[in-house]
C-alpha cells in the first residue's frame, strides 16, 4: 500500500512539474493538476449540456459552438460539425441564410488550406481618395481590433502582434499607447484615444510631434482616432493606480503609480468641423491615412461630418463602426447592455448617411462587434464593410475561456491580466501561431462563402444574396431589411475589377 501511495505521489508530482514547465496550455501552467479537470469537463461538456444544462447555442456572449470553432481553427484541429445543424432554422426570428450560386462558382476552385494563409486583401486602397503619402491596400481583410496594453497583459499583446505578423494582418494598438510588446514585427494602426496616451505632453494634451515620432519609429500604417467604443460608449477609461506599472506608465506617458483616467471626449477638437481640421493636420504631418472609430448613438454628428466632407476639401480616410455588443473593455452593466446601437443597425445607419451623399466609395469602412465568424463577417461585408476587426475572438484564439473576469485582473488564461504568475501561463510564441491560424481560417472560410455565392471575393457578395427568415415562414433579403439601394454595400466598379484580378493572380 505504501509503495502504491508513493508511486501515486510520484505521478502527481511529475504531472505537476510537466504542467508548470510546458508551454502549450495556459490553464495548466497557471493551475497545475487542477487545470486538467477543466479540460475533462470540457471534453464531456456536450453530453452533460445535452441532458442537464444548456444547448450548444445557449451561452453568451459566445456560444459553445462558436468557441469550439475558434479553438479548433486556432489549433488547426477538426473544425467540422456532424449530423446536421442543431439550430432551429424555421422558427428562429431573423435567422441568416446565405444563398449560394445554383450552378457553382465559375472560376478556379479554392486551393486546400495548407501552408501559407490564403491571401484576402481589402477591396479598397486605404488613403487613396485623399492621396495620402503612405496610402496602402491592407493585405488582410481580417485584422486584430484595438485592445490596450493595460487592459490585456504584455504576453497577450505580444502574441497578438506576432500573430498579426504571421497572418499578414494589422493590429490596432488600443488607446493605451504603443508598448515594446507591440514591436514584434506586426504592422500597426495607432489608436489615439481621449487620453492621448503615447502622444501627449506633460499636461495631458495632444502632442502632434510625439505622435509623428511614434509613427516614424514603428511600423504604423494608419492612425485611428477613437471617439467611443462598443463596450462603454460615451464613457472614458480608468486604470487604477495599482495597475499603472513602470512599463504601462512608459507606454502611456503618465506617472508611475498614479490612477490613469481618460475623459469621455477629446480636448483637441469639439465638433465635427474641428475634428476634420484635426484629421487633416495629423494626416499632413504623418503622411498616414487617418480615420475614426466610434460606437453609434445619435446620428446628427455623422450627418454633419458627411455634409462637411461633401462640401469641403477635408475628409476621413476610414471609419470603424463598433457595435454596442462589443466588449473587450470592462464597463458598467447598463453600458454593456443598453447604450449604443448593435452593429447591424449602427453600421447600416452610418453607411446610409455617406452613401446618400455619394461618399461611400471614397471611404474604407471597418466593422467590429462579434464579427469574427464567417456568416457575421460576410453580412458585414455585404452591408458595406471593407475590413473586419476581431477582438474577443482573437482573445479566444489566445486561450481565453470566457471566464468573464476581464474586469478583475484575475483572468485564469493570462490574457486580460497584469498578474505575473497568470501571464506566465501564456506563451507568446505558441499563442501567436494560434492567432495566425484563426485569422487564416476565417479568411479561408470567407473565400469559400464568396465562391459559393458565385464571386471571387467576399466584398463582392451583394445584399440580396443574404436573407433573413422569420418564425412565420416568411423571409426578406438584407437589402430589403436595411432598405439599401442596389449598388450599396459594394466597392466602386474600378475597385471590383481590380480585386477580382488580385484574387485570380495574388502575386500581381
Amino acid at each position: 500500500m505504501t509503495i502504491f501511495l508513493l508511486a501515486l505521489l510520484g505521478i502527481v508530482v511529475a504531472l505537476a512539474a510537466w504542467d508548470v514547465f510546458q508551454r502549450k496550455h495556459s490553464i495548466l501552467r497557471n493551475f497545475p493538476i487542477i487545470g486538467h479537470f477543466r479540460y475533462w469537463l470540457e471534453w464531456i461538456g456536450p453530453e452533460v449540456r445535452q441532458y442537464l444544462v444548456t444547448g450548444n447555442d445557449a451561452e453568451r456572449p459566445f456560444s459553445r459552438d462558436h468557441r469550439r470553432w475558434v479553438y479548433a481553427s486556432a489549433k488547426r484541429e477538426n473544425r467540422y460539425f456532424g449530423f446536421g445543424t442543431d439550430n432551429d432554422l424555421e422558427t428562429s426570428p431573423s435567422y441568416l441564410i446565405i444563398k449560394h450560386e445554383t450552378l457553382g462558382y465559375p472560376g478556379p476552385p479554392l486551393e486546400a488550406h495548407a501552408g501559407a494563409p490564403p491571401a484576402l486583401p481589402c477591396a479598397k486602397v486605404l488613403g487613396a481618395h485623399r492621396e495620402r503619402a503612405q496610402s496602402f491596400r491592407p493585405a488582410s481583410l481580417v485584422n486584430v481590433s484595438g485592445m490596450s496594453f493595460g487592459s490585456l497583459g504584455g504576453h497577450a499583446i505580444e502574441a497578438l502582434n506576432r500573430g498579426a505578423k504571421l497572418a499578414g494582418c494589422l493590429q490596432v494598438t488600443g488607446e493605451g499607447g504603443l508598448s515594446p510588446h507591440h514591436c514584434h514585427g506586426g504592422d500597426l494602426v495607432f489608436q489615439v484615444g481621449t487620453g492621448y496616451f503615447g502622444c501627449r505632453d506633460e499636461h495631458g494634451h495632444f502632442d502632434l510631434e510625439r505622435l509623428a515620432a511614434v509613427c516614424d519609429e514603428n511600423p504604423v500604417r494608419a492612425i485611428e482616432i477613437k471617439l467611443s467604443q462598443g463596450a462603454k460608449p460615451g464613457l472614458g477609461g480608468y486604470l487604477p493606480a495599482a495597475k499603472v506599472t513602470p512599463e504601462i506608465a512608459a507606454a502611456r506617458g503618465v506617472p508611475v503609480g498614479r490612477a490613469c483616467a481618460s475623459p469621455p471626449r477629446h480636448s483637441a477638437f469639439g465638433d465635427p468641423d474641428e475634428m476634420l481640421d484635426f484629421v487633416e493636420r495629423v494626416a499632413e504631418r504623418t503622411g498616414l491615412p487617418v480615420g475614426v472609430k466610434s460606437a453609434v448613438g445619435e446620428v446628427d454628428s455623422w450627418l454633419e461630418i458627411a455634409r462637411l466632407m461633401a462640401t469641403t476639401e477635408r475628409g476621413l480616410d476610414f471609419i470603424t463602426i463598433d457595435g454596442g455588443e462589443g466588449g473587450t473593455g470592462a464597463a458598467p452593466l447598463v453600458s454593456s447592455d443598453h447604450v449604443a446601437l448593435p452593429f447591424k443597425l449602427a453600421f447600416s445607419r452610418v453607411y446610409r448617411i455617406f452613401a446618400e451623399r455619394g461618399l461611400h466609395e471614397k471611404i474604407v469602412f471597418a466593422g467590429s462587434g462579434r464579427l469574427g465568424f464567417p456568416e457575421e463577417a460576410l453580412l458585414a461585408l455585404a452591408l458595406g464593410c471593407d475590413l473586419v476587426h476581431v477582438g474577443r475572438e482573437a482573445m479566444l484564439a489566445l486561450g481565453c475561456i470566457q471566464a468573464q473576469r476581464c474586469h478583475t485582473g484575475r483572468c485564469p488564461a493570462g490574457v486580460a491580466t497584469q498578474n505575473a504568475w497568470l501571464q506566465r501561463g501564456l506563451d507568446p510564441a505558441d499563442k501567436a501561431q494560434r492567432v495566425a491560424n484563426y485569422v487564416s481560417t476565417l479568411r479561408f472560410e470567407l473565400i469559400q462563402l464568396a465562391q459559393s455565392c458565385g464571386v471571387a471575393h467576399p466584398a463582392l457578395v451583394p445584399t440580396d444574396r443574404l436573407e433573413f427568415v422569420d418564425d412565420r415562414f416568411g423571409s426578406r433579403t438584407a437589402r430589403e431589411v436595411f432598405d439599401y439601394r442596389e449598388s450599396w454595400g459594394l466597392p466602386a466598379a474600378a475597385d471590383r475589377e481590380r480585386i477580382e484580378k488580385l484574387m485570380e493572380h495574388p502575386a500581381s
